[in-house]
């Protein structure tokens, strides 16, 4: 998964990054509203985490902005001193789905964080998903569709299924590098293009058939579903 975090604490931001990959998940960091809305409007991500002071704008004001053009299933994680009811009911009903107080305690963290991702992507524990007529099995690294079975690498496999859980969703590249190479990899973009291409080849992600793979210029790659 990778988790967008907000911040203008240095120190918390660090924190939270090191909880982050021990939870065998990739992050950006955040010190700016401006920053986190720009990164928001290039970049994909599977969770936001959100600071209610910032030095530019607010929290609620980040939030608001990210339910009204971003995937509604988002799930956003609300950090803040503020302790108050009032400050608790204005923060979920401005679109926060969770909301912890500080001083950060790292236990309770994971697991709000574990809960709330599970409850959105309770899909990506499973070792047998199905999409349409294609079937993918986890433990065998192998797709199945067309009565016929296809034996993926590990990482051609990861990119599948991440963008047919993903479907109709633009994924940028950078999301894709790091979901599937790692945040530290330096993958070349040809290594992306390369099995991308692939993908469409073995899989048939062609235009005509159920399922096709977009590429978006400069910005990622789509699955898109047709009915047929």
């Amino acid at each position: 998964m990778r988790i967008a975090v907000l911040d203008d604490d240095r120190l918390l931001l660090e924190m939270m990054e090191r909880v982050i990959h021990e939870m065998g998940n990739t992050c950006q960091l955040y010190e700016t509203g401006q920053a986190c809305l720009q990164g928001l409007r290039r970049e994909t991500f599977d969770m936001l985490i959100v600071d209610w002071e910032l030095p530019d704008t607010s929290g609620p004001e980040v939030i608001r902005w990210a339910r009204q053009h971003l995937d509604a299933s988002l799930p956003i994680l609300f950090i803040t001193h503020r302790s108050e009811e009032r400050d608790i009911v204005e923060g979920l009903q401005c679109g926060a789905d969770d909301f912890m107080t500080k001083p950060v305690r790292v236990a309770e963290l994971k697991a709000r964080m574990h809960a709330l991702l599970r409850r959105a992507y309770p899909e990506c524990t499973d070792d047998v998903q199905t999409f349409g007529p294609y079937t993918f099995t986890r433990s065998s690294l192998s797709v199945t569709f067309g009565g016929k079975e296809v034996v993926l690498t590990y990482r051609e496999f990861a990119l599948a299924l991440l963008l047919f859980q993903n479907a109709g969703r633009l994924m940028s590249r950078d999301h894709l590098r790091e979901a599937v190479w790692g945040q530290n990899s330096e993958v070349l973009s040809r290594t992306l293009d390369t099995h991308v291409s692939r993908l469409r080849q073995v899989l048939q992600l062609r235009p005509g058939n159920r399922y096709s793979i977009a590429a978006v210029y400069g910005l990622g790659y789509r699955l898109d579903s047709h009915e047929i």
